[in-house]
């Protein structure tokens, strides 16, 4: 089975939109295997982010994700990273499907409240920097 990381981002914690996306992901089939809220350590964010930096929107990025709670997630099933992807919809809301959760519940693209792993190799290096391997329910 193949995981994956899906972050909500202060934006969608401060909104209350944890539970809705919980429970879309679930109701799809997917496996819930480590949770936590947590307000991310500068130096974490920073790590997460690093194929961003020397962009120009890299610090805000940085400042935002820092600012209040995030819920951190790794979620388990066949194909988990494209399901939760395809779940989530495009990074920008507006070009987003009817139907996916920015579609339905981001307006803007740097506020657009879910962080989702894009490839195999980015989820294991993403879950590893947010979980420790005990923290993991398989």
């Amino acid at each position: 089975m193949e995981k994956t990381l899906v972050l909500i981002k202060p934006d969608g914690v401060q909104r209350g939109y944890v539970g809705e996306i919980i429970s879309r992901l679930e109701k799809k089939g997917l496996q819930l295997v480590a949770a936590k809220f947590i307000l991310a350590p500068k130096h974490l964010a920073e790590q997460h982010y690093a194929v961003h930096y020397g962009k120009p929107f890299y610090e805000g990025l940085i400042a935002f994700i820092t600012s209040s709670p995030i819920m951190a997630m790794v979620w388990r099933g066949p194909e988990a990273i494209s399901v939760v992807r395809s779940l989530m919809g495009a990074t920008n809301p507006s070009q987003a499907n009817p139907g996916t959760i920015r579609f339905d519940l981001a307006m803007v693209v740097n506020r657009n409240l879910t962080h989702a792993s894009d490839g195999p190799e980015t989820a294991a290096q993403e879950i590893a920097l947010w979980f420790s391997p005990d923290e993991l329910y398989e």
